[in-house]
């Protein structure tokens, strides 16, 4: 089970803009505890879908790299003249 621990600093960051995005946008005030309830409920259900989307590009990132590295490789060889 993922279980994603943030800093108290940025904890303490995300909890303001929550405030704000609910001030703002919802013109409802929400209070420390509350924000940051939200903050830990929405890591529990959506930390593992940011998780493996994270893996996923990283895992086609190194794809991607290994065979540009692969084409670079190629064009490493020298040509081979065979006599006869």
């Amino acid at each position: 089970m993922l279980n994603l621990k943030l800093p108290r600093e940025e904890k303490e960051n995300l909890i303001q803009s929550v405030q704000a995005y609910f001030e703002e946008e919802r013109s409802e005030s929400i209070g420390s505890i509350g924000a940051e309830a939200l903050i830990d409920f929405m890591l529990k259900e959506l930390g593992p879908y940011a998780y493996n989307q994270a893996l996923a590009d990283a895992r086609k990132a190194i794809q991607d790299r290994a065979a540009q590295l692969e084409d670079d490789l190629y064009g490493l060889e020298k040509p081979i003249r065979h006599l006869r």
